[in-house]
């Protein structure tokens, strides 16, 4: 005020002023010197205070408005240097001041100004906060008023330095940035660093060092790396660890749980010991209670005879010694009948595991084995029952285990459900093609039956099976499906239909207990104990042989697990375990030895013998496999019935036909030649094997379709194509076109992935059981991905040591840049998490899709299927933006804070998993892992060259990318503002939409996760 006497408010601009001189500015991205001419500074009149660095007054004559964003008011009065803490600009003759400068009334008006323009053009004025404006001097050697590049107009020796003369980015010109090393409390006040502390530059303090030993005096930056070396060693170490020992958690567990299940079973076979031990001291007890019964029967009658002949007098003189003989006998009676309770007792308690029932005092004490909660007790109520069953199928081997545990429990006998289902007329056609897979097939499937279902190649063998048990998809059928003599949809019933695939469907890097046991908590009854359902596991261990490998895992492509016929049997004990009614296995047999399939096969004949119907395609079974089976189905190709019925009348009505088994020749495998043409029947009948299916509908009285009955040309061309109907429906001309044919196979698709819809959202429930809901299979879907994931924490482990690294090669490469505000690193960091995390995402469906489907086709709940996947990738979502800040954040030291990039890093993480997720479930792994590669790179691309469009708006590497710039440019305020100003809106970024880039992310992460579910639920295999 003094050194303008007074008149500082004539010299302040006004908002045209500063209007022309940004407008001026932002037009030139920054890149002009001058501004544009005005009323003051023109070619015609151009005084000193148009000089950069100088200013002149308006006189006290005008009026000055300074909200005036107008008028251009004229001055060219008393034009002297710039005062400090202003910038006078080159070709404008009005000062900008600083927000730290203090005026009276004036400086009120002047902060609305600021306000105003700060609202039209993103700007705010200067000198501000973190700048340098003193008054300039002279520097007489180079001519050029220090600290700024400009220099006093020649010819003029009055005309001194000013002060500033422009503020502009940081890109243009930094004459009143505070500078590296030093630090502004005010805009006319520099201060060195101290040691300890460093100050980037246009800072107003210093910031302490994290180690104070690594700041020297007039420090720009902090070397943080040293804290980044620490971490890579940190978590190198912690890798190593999980790779070395991720296995040992769960081996440690299931080392507690063997010894547990070997005390029980060891426990239970002594107490089969005891048993047998009571049984021989019963019997022993039995012959000397008899024993004592005679004589104490024959010394009786001798008394007797001999009382007959004393005198009367002497008649009360044997009667205590008979007395005696009453109560020894009433005694030794009495311990007989004790020793025989507690031999029954012993025999006829199944509820205890040790299968005593020992009275002690008059009390009975009994363990509700079934009950039992400790695990301990659960193994020795199932150890102690297989066992007994054990020894009482030993004494009749016609009964079953389950059999024999329901006689000699019959306060609470088991039976399953028993189902018949009756097919007449049965023929599936193709939607689109309208070709005939199977074609009137008629006959029944008893329960408690075994029936084998046999053929050559493409006679619709599994076709068959797959309508008996409602999953024939993509056909029209025809004819009747009858349940227990009823027309009920055989879909209500899939709660207690086993279906087993003819691939080994198994979950390879969980052990055969585990897989057993998910699958049947989650299809078993809940009305059904915990310790009921570990006997049931138990059983089918036992049954088929799985003993030695409970405790192995099954086995991948990539690690070496239990053998194929192990594998087999397994496939097979999934659907055993879940008790079912019908039980149907395509091929269960391929693969196997004559041992393994006998072992199984027994234990098929195990649960047939509970009234479980058994279908099963078989393919070359051996003489004594064949003849354990009760019931044979013979298809001819084109899905034509030859023979159903017994097995052990096959041979006899082939023999009514004339077609004989040579000697020394399995019979199936003699039938199934002559239906593939390999043998010809030998046979004065002349019977032709395109003629067994008529002779078959004939025999039994079955309706006749019309062109079997014609010509044996006709009946060949029936045969080979499939069924006549399709040829005369096919077209005029032998042959569709080729339209027609790519038609017709897109409405079977189209049909087939309808009826798998279907199929897998049919509500409709006449099972009678009532199976975990939604809740409680997620709850153990959860606990076998976590099991999952803790096995393939050597890959985890991998996955965050390229993480690592990648944040290493990034932070140290791309160094923060205060012009861009970090944007290059930030992009890579995007490209880059993307990638990974995408191809991390795509193992939690990709690799399970076939699992998933068998699963769902049982009756599995896919939401909780999908929600515990995503639950434990959770993890994921949380640990890798750690492990890729640490090592990026400390190599590149950005002015944000960690937090605010971690919290924008786990958003990103969030939404690309959920993209990698609609990749895994829609896509090929081939197909997913090239999306995942290409789709960042190319987004990214888009998100940067297509600025503020509507396409680059979709692009979710947009809004990560600006969430991180523009968290790390709210770091930079005061002398950084026409920089950060421009730069976003170069960029096309709001410095007020973080909060909406998270929520963008994370919305996005919320609709693809939908969209993976859908997807999920919908697209089924091809």
């Amino acid at each position: 005020m003094r050194s303008t006497d007074g008149d500082l408010p004539q010299r302040v601009c006004t908002a045209a002023e500063m209007k022309f001189y940004f407008g001026s500015f932002l037009d030139s991205n920054g890149r002009r010197n001058y501004v544009r001419p005005n009323k003051n500074c023109n070619l015609t009149s151009w005084i000193d205070g148009c000089e950069a660095g100088w200013a002149c007054s308006a006189g006290n004559e005008q009026k000055i408005d300074l909200q005036d964003a107008v008028h251009f008011p004229s001055r060219t009065l008393d034009c002297q240097g710039c005062c400090a803490g202003f910038f006078c600009p080159h070709g404008l003759t009005c000062m900008i001041r600083t927000l730290r400068t203090t005026l009276p009334m004036q400086s009120i008006t002047h902060h609305l100004l600021i306000i105003y323009l700060q609202i039209q053009y993103n700007v705010r004025a200067a000198c501000p906060l973190g700048a340098y404006c003193p008054e300039s001097t002279l520097n007489k050697s180079t001519g050029i008023c220090d600290p700024y590049n400009y220099q006093p107009p020649p010819g003029k020796p009055n005309h001194t330095c000013g002060g500033a003369d422009r503020w502009a980015d940081v890109v243009s010109t930094d004459d009143v940035f505070c500078p590296a090393g030093f630090y502004c409390p005010s805009t006319i006040k520099k201060l060195s660093c101290s040691s300890g502390f460093y100050c980037r530059k246009g800072s107003t303090s210093q910031t302490k060092c994290f180690n104070k030993g690594s700041c020297k005096p007039n420090s720009a930056n902090q070397d943080i790396t040293i804290f980044g070396a620490l971490l890579v060693g940190a978590l190198s170490l912690v890798l190593l660890i999980i790779y070395n020992f991720s296995g040992q958690l769960l081996s440690n567990r299931e080392k507690r749980q063997a010894k547990s299940r070997e005390a029980a079973a060891r426990h239970a076979r002594e107490t089969v010991v005891a048993r047998e031990r009571w049984k021989s001291a019963k019997d022993v007890a039995k012959k000397h209670a008899v024993g004592l019964q005679s004589s104490l029967s024959r010394t009786f009658s001798r008394k007797k005879t001999l009382r007959t002949h004393e005198p009367s007098s002497n008649s009360k003189a044997p009667v205590e010694p008979e007395q005696s003989s009453s109560k020894d006998s009433d005694d030794g009676n009495k311990k007989t009948n004790n020793l025989t309770d507690m031999m029954r007792s012993l025999e006829e308690n199944p509820e205890k595991g040790e299968g005593f029932n020992v009275e002690v005092a008059g009390e009975k004490k009994k363990t509700k084995g079934r009950h039992a909660h400790t695990q301990s007790q659960i193994f020795k109520y199932a150890y102690g029952q297989i066992e007994k069953e054990k020894a009482m199928e030993q004494q009749n081997k016609n009964l079953t285990f389950s059999g024999v545990i329901s006689m000699a429990t019959e306060e609470d006998i088991k039976t399953r459900p028993r189902i018949e289902i009756a097919f007449k007329d049965l023929t599936l056609t193709l939607k689109g093609s309208k070709k005939k897979l199977l074609r009137s097939v008629t006959g029944k499937l008893m329960p408690g039956r075994v029936a084998a279902v046999m053929g050559p190649s493409g006679a619709g063998k599994t076709t068959f099976l797959s309508a008996i048990a409602g999953k024939a998809t993509g056909c029209d059928t025809t004819g009747m499906i009858l349940i227990n003599g009823k027309m009920e949809p055989i879909r209500a019933y899939k709660k207690i239909i086993g279906f087993v695939p003819q691939d080994d469907i198994v979950h390879g890097n969980l052990t055969v207990q585990e897989n057993l046991w998910f699958n049947a908590r989650c299809r078993l009854s809940t009305d059904m104990s915990k310790a009921d359902k570990v006997l049931v596991v138990e059983r089918v261990i036992e049954s088929l042989g799985l003993q030695a490998v409970r405790d192995s895992l099954v086995g991948t492509v990539e690690q070496r697990g239990i053998s194929g016929g192990q594998r087999k049997r397994v496939n097979v004990g999934l659907e055993m375990v879940m008790e079912p009614s019908v039980l149907i296995l395509d091929e269960p047999t391929s693969g196997l030895d004559s041992a393994s399939s006998l072992l199984l096969l027994r234990a098929l004949r195990r649960e047939a013998l509970e009234g479980v119907n058994i279908s099963m395609v078989v393919h070359q079974p051996s003489y004594t496999l064949y003849k354990m089976f009760d019931d044979l189905i013979l298809l001819a190709k084109g899905g034509l019935t030859v023979y159903h019925g017994p097995v052990k009348k096959v041979e006899e009505y082939f023999a009514g036909l004339g077609i004989v088994v040579p000697e020394r020749v399995n019979p199936p495998d003699y039938y199934i030649d002559i239906l593939e043409g390999i043998v010809k029947p030998n046979t004065s009948a002349a019977v032709n094997a395109k003629d067994l299916p008529l002779r078959w509908m004939l025999h039994n009285g079955y309706e006749v379709p019309r062109d079997m009955l014609q010509t044996a040309s006709d009946a060949e061309s029936s045969f080979r194509g499939g069924g006549g109907d399709h040829d005369t429906h096919g077209g005029d001309s032998g042959g569709q076109s080729i339209a027609g044919e790519v038609w017709g196979n897109v409405r079977d698709i189209v049909g087939q992935k309808k009826d798998e819809y279907d199929y897998n959202k049919s509500s409709e429930n006449l099972s009678n059981r009532r199976t975990p809901g939604i809740l409680r299979q997620y709850k153990y879907y959860l606990g076998r991905c976590g099991k999952q994931r803790l096995r393939e924490a050597r890959i985890q482990g991998v996955d965050y040591l390229i993480l690592g690294l990648a944040g290493i090669c990034l932070g140290t490469l791309a160094k923060v840049s205060d012009e861009s505000f970090g944007a290059l690193g930030y992009t890579y960091t995007v490209i880059a998490v993307s990638l990974l995390c995408k191809i991390g995402a795509l193992r939690s469906f990709s690799l399970e899709k076939i699992h998933y489907w068998r699963e769902r086709a049982s009756g599995m709940s896919s939401l909780a299927y999908f929600l515990s996947k995503d639950t434990i990738d959770h993890f994921n979502t949380i640990i890798k933006p750690i492990v890729y800040l640490s090592m990026f954040y400390f190599f590149n030291n950005p002015r944000s804070s960690i937090w605010e990039n971690y919290v924008i890093l786990v958003a990103l993480v969030y939404c690309v998993t959920g993209i990698g997720y609609t990749f895994a479930i829609f896509f090929q792994p081939s197909s997913a892992q090239l999306w995942s590669a290409l789709l960042p790179v190319v987004l990214t691309l888009i998100a940067t060259q297509q600025k503020d469009t509507f396409f680059a708006n979709l692009c979710y590497t947009k809004w990560a990318l600006e969430g991180f710039v523009i968290a790390n440019a709210q770091r930079y305020s005061g002398v950084w503002l026409i920089t950060r100003c421009g730069s976003l809106m170069k960029n096309g970024y709001d410095i007020n939409d973080r909060i909406l880039c998270i929520v963008v992310l994370a919305v996005n992460g919320v609709l693809f996760r939908c969209v993976a579910f859908f997807c999920m639920v919908i697209f089924q295999k091809h």
